[in-house]
């Protein structure tokens, strides 16, 4: 890989970093403020109605000038939103102006892979992405499960640093200390050369033209596929981040500090398998790692069963290595149908609207199903045969699209 790659890897590792960091934090506010507990899955409610909303105008945003650019942009709505919950904002509302952030941040990130590299090399780059993302998110959760736990925060209180009052205060300014990184990398992020296109000032166009390319990609017998695995995995990992946390505190009886980093042991597996999947699957036989997905489902429902660490940590691994070995190739494949069919921002446009509504839909479930006070272990058999049930629908309808396919190619050669 070029030097310029771990540039952008590093960009996007401390920027997500910070991000699941600071959704620990604001879990702990929200305690802190006695708030109901069904708002807490209502953070990433939040942090991701941004990806729905714009998404007719983040893509063409991040097509209109160098990548680079539009990173170091979004990075700075996020400390925005990080600084307004060190001044005492709600968690919700800050939590959202970090979700703006990250909204504008993705397709660049991920759009700069397909003008960066050859194609031939998108499965290995969205390995690294997916598995350094991923790690993020590992240490992310950790790294705020263990600010919030009380012997470091009276530690760091003790240090007296001025303009901070308490310990929440101080929390949030370390993991702002981490967008700053992400900024400075950005700047040294390369511009690839690629024509941008000017942003068309009227939002009635670039509705128009969003919902064109959401149309293409749909209608593509590839597109589509890659499009409904990601779409669930994205909205099921989302909802599983709270489930961990609320099955860990019922059958395991942990705090919010050990459990948020239990979360973490689910990450190390999806990047695990995502380091898998760009060793051993090419573009070409993506398709075949669907069945993952239909596994993956089956085998969270075993989690019913666990009340041990030593049971649930290699459980909670396994579940995440499927996930990650199943929609690394997905993704790559989404990213080149896209990039082929209206070019990289408008196609990650169209993918983070999808699977942010996928989130929005899955974790607004969950906050009905907290609301109603089911138990845990409902939610999670519930999450596990949706899972399964869907994957193995998806799985239909690709052989079905293979056949068609199949089909139509046997018409032309009796024609011939």
């Amino acid at each position: 890989m070029p030097f310029g790659f771990y540039i952008i890897m590093a960009a996007q590792f401390f920027s997500a970093l910070a991000d699941n960091a600071l959704l620990i934090a604001a879990i702990a506010a929200l305690r802190d403020m006695q708030a109901p507990s069904e708002y807490e899955p209502l953070l990433k409610t939040f942090f991701t109605i941004s990806y729905v909303v714009l998404a007719a105008f983040v893509g063409a945003f991040a097509d209109s000038m160098p990548k680079w650019r539009v990173m170091f942009i979004s990075n700075s709505i996020k400390i925005v939103g990080c600084t307004m919950m060190f001044y005492g904002i709600h968690p919700l509302v800050a939590y959202a102006v970090v979700g703006l952030g990250a909204a504008a941040y993705s397709p660049a990130k991920y759009g700069i892979l397909t003008e960066y590299l050859p194609h031939r090399l998108l499965v290995v780059a969205n390995g690294w992405i997916e598995g350094l993302t991923v790690g993020a998110i590992v240490l992310g959760v950790v790294l705020g499960g263990f600010l919030i736990s009380p012997g470091v925060t009276q530690t760091m209180m003790s240090w007296k640093l001025p303009g901070i009052d308490y310990s929440g205060e101080l929390v949030v300014a370390v993991i702002g200390l981490l967008y700053l990184v992400a900024a400075l990398f950005n700047l040294y992020v390369p511009d690839t050369g690629v024509d941008h296109k000017p942003l068309k000032k009227n939002p009635l166009y670039l509705i128009h033209e969003f919902n064109h390319c959401l149309k293409l990609l749909w209608r593509d017998k590839l597109g589509q596929i890659s499009l409904a695995v990601t779409t669930l995995f994205w909205g099921a990992g989302a909802t599983l981040q709270f489930i961990v946390i609320k099955w860990a505190e019922t059958a395991l009886r942990l705090d919010l500090s050990k459990s948020s980093m239990l979360q973490g042991v689910v990450a190390v597996g999806v990047a695990a398998g995502a380091t898998l999947a760009a060793r051993f699957v090419t573009l070409r036989k993506s398709v075949r790692v669907i069945p993952l997905g239909i596994a993956m489902g089956i085998i969270v429902l075993i989690m019913n069963f666990v009340t041990s660490m030593e049971v649930a940590i290699p459980l909670l691994i396994l579940i995440g290595g499927l996930s990650g070995f199943f929609v690394v190739p997905m993704n790559a494949l989404l990213q080149h149908r896209g990039h082929i069919l209206m070019g990289a921002g408008h196609s990650i446009a169209v993918q983070n609207f999808n699977e942010n509504l996928s989130v929005l839909a899955m974790t607004g479930l969950y906050f009905v199903m907290i609301k109603m006070n089911l138990s845990i272990y409902v939610v999670l058999t519930l999450f596990g045969l949706f899972v399964s049930s869907t994957m193995y629908l998806i799985r239909n309808r690709h052989l079905a699209n293979q056949r068609e396919y199949d089909d139509v190619a046997h018409l032309d050669d009796t024609r011939h």
